[in-house]
């Protein structure tokens, strides 16, 4: 072989590699990539015409698919669709959210788990059909969160301490998922336009995304630094002055309502949180340092990502604050941010001697012929405080019940335990209303968080105790009543 011809054979072999390569990469290594993206019409024909798997809570489908006499064969319908909708999301021709979107390939019957499956349904001539995704939401539990909070705007989400399966997930405004599956897509791009331009953001899962000062109800962490230092119990006296001046400033530091802790110039740690006291907490997270709260909130989660398995945002403690941002860390206000999530957990690892339990909303995954591909593995995610210091945090707790900020919250014949929260976010806006508990207390079923927005009807005269606590007994009565 000449030169020139030995040369072109190179060239044509180095294109043949070449082409070879790409095919692999095509069909093997970006085969998933390309088979999900949105603008892929044959993936979305093909999943259309497979009969999607049912979202159940409780023995109810909360979405299921029918058929139709279109194109795309099968659409997907949601019963109580605003109530379920931060749980479940929605499934439309271009777009999925919840649920929906993160057990897709369970839901759509492309998981390599239902192989065998799909294989023995194409030999005996049956459809394939998707796996049915069992969530941990107590539907009672669902609808007292969802009715408490009409009206208002907020959140409410609430644990099983001990195994961290979400029983409740409510967000208000919500949105008709119904209004988003349909085939029409001009009118659903309308519908999902509109939503999106709404002040109000109804497409936001605040529970998992929302993220607000958590005010008052950040004293738990503060508290639980303080015990858990060893240097600090519930009796401990602490000081208390009617008005604190922040450290290097000259801004004062009122307590709410310029109400007096203790004789004005002291009180114990109890009573401090009992009536939420802002100067003694302020101080103590001084005294403690801001190296000691963050850690002791980093013990909650927060700075970690979560996943239930949609992911939820993180929550925060500053940096690097100075001393008098440390002040108004302690009290839940500066930059502390959190989702109803992270407080929600930070009443369950209370609850739950200490130990911080994973959050999760998917109970199991069953196959058509009913056999379980997977289940819950509850997982802990590591111990917040000891057992002592949980048990101390919550006779202070249970004294913000009964004799407290949080006396909504009680309920006869079961002793509660919280913390309510009235966080300041913007110069003459109404303040967020929280509260943040668990019930029975000497026995706990469930722990919950609240948010109401803004002060909720009540505006700029609303405190936790008044707007958030109610709203979180009538859920926790929902779980422990069933």
């Amino acid at each position: 072989m000449n030169k020139p011809l030995r040369r072109l054979s190179i060239a044509i072999l180095a294109l043949f590699a070449l082409l070879l390569a790409n095919a692999n990469y095509v069909q093997v290594i970006n085969a998933s990539n390309l088979r999900e993206k949105p603008g892929n019409s044959r993936t979305l024909m093909d999943s259309y015409a497979r009969e999607r798997g049912d979202i159940v809570a409780g023995e109810q489908a909360i979405a299921t698919s029918v058929r139709t006499d279109d194109a795309y064969k099968y659409r997907r319908i949601y019963k109580n669709g605003p109530m379920y909708a931060p749980a479940t999301g929605f499934y439309g021709l271009y777009n999925a959210t919840g649920i929906e979107r993160a057990e897709n390939s369970m839901l759509s019957g492309e998981d390599d788990r239902l192989f065998v499956r799909r294989t023995i349904d194409l030999f005996q001539g049956r459809k394939p059909r998707g796996a049915t995704v069992q969530l941990t939401l107590r539907p009672r539990a669902q609808r007292a969160a969802y009715q408490a909070l009409k009206g208002y705007q907020g959140a409410v989400i609430a644990l099983d301490p001990k195994t961290g399966a979400i029983l409740a997930m409510a967000t208000s405004p919500s949105y008709n998922p119904n209004k988003l599956t349909g085939h029409d897509t001009d009118e659903v791009n309308r519908v999902q336009k509109r939503l999106a331009k709404n002040d109000n953001a109804p497409l936001v899962n605040r529970p998992l995304q929302g993220r607000y000062p958590p005010g008052s109800t950040f004293k738990l962490v503060t508290a639980a630094a303080a015990l858990s230092s060893g240097k600090y119990s519930p009796d401990t006296m602490v000081p208390s002055p009617t008005q604190y001046q922040l450290p290097n400033t000259q801004t004062p530091l009122n307590n709410f309502g310029g109400e007096i802790c203790g004789d004005g110039q002291q009180s114990s740690l109890e009573d401090a949180l009992t009536i939420s006291c802002n100067t003694a907490f302020a101080k103590l997270g001084v005294k403690l340092g801001d190296d000691a709260v963050r850690q002791q909130a980093e013990r909650f989660g927060f700075g970690d990502s979560f996943e239930v398995p949609m992911p939820a945002e993180q929550s925060v403690f500053p940096e690097d604050p100075d001393k008098a941002q440390t002040a108004l860390s302690a009290v839940g206000q500066y930059e502390v941010a959190a989702t109803p999530l992270q407080m929600a957990m930070v009443s369950s690892a209370i609850a739950n001697d200490g130990d911080l339990t994973e959050p999760h909303v998917v109970d199991e995954v069953r196959a058509q012929n009913l056999k379980t591909i997977e289940s819950a593995d509850p997982q802990s995610h590591g111990r917040a405080v000891s057992p002592e210091v949980a048990r101390q945090l919550t006779k202070m707790m249970e004294s913000v019940v009964e004799s407290g900020t949080g006396t909504s919250a009680q309920m006869s014949g079961t002793k509660v335990a919280g913390k309510t929260g009235t966080a300041q976010h913007g110069t003459g806006q109404p303040p967020h209303a929280w509260f943040t508990g668990f019930a029975p207390a000497d026995n706990p079923q469930v722990a919950v968080a609240v948010v109401v927005e803004d002060g909720g009807s009540m505006g700029s005269e609303a405190t936790g105790g008044q707007i958030a606590a109610p709203i979180a007994r009538s859920v926790m009565q929902s779980v422990i009543n069933q």
